[in-house]
């Protein structure tokens, strides 16, 4: 299987691990970021995480940063992309049997890797069992396409964004 990683500063050692645990289960991997414990803000790595799922250069993706939480929500912003936040092996089994998630997100500072490598093998392991979850899925789809319409129609996209520095896209990582 083809898995594209991200991360900031703060999973970037337990990037390496799983990289590392992953290769030797035979799969490929492609680290998109960061490479290193220097600070970094994880949007730009955890979208193009997201991003090479979506144009189908990775069969799924794994962002992993302090909490996993940012890391899940600027994946999702993503079209197409279903990113979950797992702490698990509960939840990284529902994550894709239930909502079919192709990203996974991981907190390393609330991760001991062992606990890491688990999750990570349960959610790779499991399939989306289909069914009466397909039309919940079609349901995000739609949500999707309908926010991408109605901001193409205001010319509102962008906005609502946190802050309103001049690190726009294109800026590349900031230091925090």
């Amino acid at each position: 299987m083809r898995i594209v990683l991200g991360s900031d500063h703060a999973g970037y050692e337990l990037k390496q691990a799983v990289i590392e645990h992953l290769a030797a289960a035979g799969h490929e991997t492609s680290d998109v970021g960061t490479h290193s414990t220097a600070p970094v803000d994880y949007p730009p790595f955890c979208a193009a995480a997201a991003r090479a799922v979506v144009r189908g250069e990775a069969d799924l993706g794994i962002v992993i940063g302090g909490s996993g939480q940012g890391e899940q929500i600027a994946a999702n912003k993503v079209h197409g992309v279903r990113a979950a936040l797992c702490h698990d092996e509960f939840t990284a089994r529902l994550s894709r049997q239930h909502n079919n998630a192709n990203v996974l997100a991981l907190g390393a500072r609330i991760l001991a890797t062992q606990l890491a490598l688990v999750i990570v093998d349960t959610w790779l392991a499991t399939e989306f069992e289909g069914g009466r979850h397909v039309a919940r899925i079609e349901e995000l789809a739609q949500i999707e396409r309908d926010e991408c319409a109605a901001g193409a129609r205001t010319g509102a996209a962008g906005s609502g964004s946190a802050g309103s520095g001049s690190a726009g896209a294109g800026a590349g990582p900031q230091a925090t």
